[in-house]
């Protein structure tokens, strides 16, 4: 079958040309910015819409271009892919309507959603990418497009944050690039291939193996925020909520794990790479670090900070489900890609309705808020509830699966984590949901009332969006293309031949 080769480039070049564009946009065009903004992302989820059936078809969509001698640029769709550029598409159109609302009136917009762009552009190039190189190139260029957003405000925090962050992912970039580099070195040009390319090296190259395993995880494992890698990520909460929803939702802790995913699975081989020994290891520092974010959680009163330390824990899900070994860990897992990011881009869009309606950043400060935003309040619910793991909300589908792998491959001291782990996410959220609903308000809040509304329409509606979705892909899951079908596509095609 000949490949499509437009398709993959096409949805790469809807949001980078959009980018481009808007840094020439005067300050004061706002309605050119939000059209430019809006065209693009609209247009590209209508591109991966296209793509997306093509690929459950089995059709083929792969750019190829020379980079380098015997070394090319190649983007390519599989289901994988498209997994994470599904949600990509769909979150930066209702980031980006956030976005506007968001910063109405504030400094910078152009520069913002220059950048804001960019860093889709490098999320669809990393979900795309056909090997290492284009992975590669993409996964540092999502770097550089993100600093400018985490220092949008120009404060010392952010300034000091966007130093912090840099320091990590730049290490975790260099860690990155020797880990490929020795690969290519020992297996030579390796593309991304479902079950992996590395089964036939020779076992005299399996210790070379197992050390580039170690280096890959390590480089990817700083945006994964995997302990003791986590650090930049609770320091990058300064920066706006747009942001925050985008680096914990759609792009850089995403990105981290859908790398380790594509090294596990496309690479090495989960058989492969079971043999070698390094799954084990690897789903044992992923239940570490899911313990660990849930416990530091608990003592945060900065809404956002516990926000970042549950990513922390609930992104490594991802990394356990890859770890157990196992068609219905896999499912579990991978189906975490898409329902951690519905969930946690929800409750970063009610921190943001809450900072710049009613200037609300504390935990302390939420008594008694759902009488005065109670749409907001309900949307935070819902994926407050996900991510304890109540059902019907998408969060329980990704924990029955899990536990369920878990005990299929009889790893029990998993289910233990899992259990732990619920206990602990209903410690955290729960007593936040007690104040919301059932405390009487402290008293006037940080910010005046908005003439009676209870936010701006373009922050309320995504926010109620993103929720719905949450609840949705939980109450049909048994949907061919709902997220869980996707990933038993998934899983079907990594252990069936």
């Amino acid at each position: 079958m000949i490949p499509d080769p437009w398709l993959p480039l096409l949805i790469v070049l809807s949001s980078l040309l959009t980018g481009v564009l808007i840094f020439f946009v005067g300050e004061e065009q706002h309605r050119t910015r939000s059209t430019l903004n809006l065209v693009g992302a609209v247009a590209k989820l209508l591109l991966v819409g296209v793509m997306v059936w093509g690929v459950f078809h089995r059709h083929r969509y792969e750019t190829r271009l020379p980079l380098l001698p015997d070394q090319d640029f190649v983007l390519r769709a599989d289901a994988m892919g498209m997994l994470f550029v599904g949600l990509s598409s769909v979150l930066w159109l209702l980031t980006t309507i956030y976005a506007i609302g968001y910063l109405e009136g504030s400094p910078h917009r152009s520069r913002f959603f220059g950048f804001f762009s960019l860093c889709v552009t490098s999320t669809m190039g990393i979900a795309l990418a056909g090997d290492l190189i284009t992975f590669m190139l993409f996964y540092e260029l999502l770097t550089l497009s993100t600093y400018p957003l985490v220092v949008h405000r120009g404060t010392p925090e952010a300034l000091h944050a966007g130093k912090v962050y840099l320091k990590y992912t730049l290490t975790g970039g260099a860690l990155l690039l020797v880990g490929i580099v020795w690969l290519y070195n020992v297996a030579g040009s390796v593309e991304f291939t479902e079950r992996g390319a590395l089964a036939q090296v020779s076992e005299i190259h399996h210790p070379a193996l197992l050390a580039i395993f170690a280096i890959l995880i390590a480089g990817l494992g700083v945006k994964t925020a995997l302990v003791p890698l986590h650090g930049w990520l609770p320091v990058a909460m300064v920066a706006p909520a747009p942001v925050s929803a985008l680096l914990h939702a759609v792009a850089v802790v995403k990105a981290g794990a859908f790398g380790i995913v594509r090294i596990a699975y496309d690479v090495y081989g989960v058989e492969f790479a079971a043999r070698l020994g390094v799954l084990k290891p690897l789903s044992w520092l992923a239940g570490v670090t899911i313990i660990y974010g849930s416990l530091r959680a608990l003592a945060q009163d900065d809404l956002k900070r516990r926000l970042a330390y549950s990513t922390i824990s609930q992104v490594s899900y991802i990394v356990l489900g890859i770890g157990i070994l196992g068609p219905v860990a896999t499912i579990g897992g991978v189906v975490h890609l898409v329902h951690q990011g519905l969930m946690k881009i929800t409750l970063f869009f009610c921190a943001g309705d809450l900072a710049e309606t009613l200037g609300i950043h504390k935990i302390s400060e939420m008594n008694g808020v759902g009488r005065r935003m109670p749409w907001s309040m309900a949307a935070f619910t819902v994926a407050a509830l996900g991510m304890i793991g109540v059902p019907p909300v998408a969060g329980f589908v990704s924990k029955w699966y899990l536990g369920s792998g878990a005990i299929d491959a009889k790893q029990y001291w998993a289910l233990g984590v899992l259990a732990v782990s619920t206990a602990l996410n209903a410690a955290y959220f729960l007593p936040i949901l007690h104040r919301i609903w059932f405390r009487p308000a402290s008293g006037e809040w940080p910010k005046p009332e908005r003439d009676g509304l209870e936010t701006r329409p373009t922050l309320l509606v995504p926010t109620l969006i993103t929720a719905l979705l949450s609840l949705a892909a939980g109450l049909f899951a048994g949907a061919p293309f709902s997220p869980l079908g996707w990933a038993k596509l998934i899983a079907a095609r990594e252990y069936v031949s």
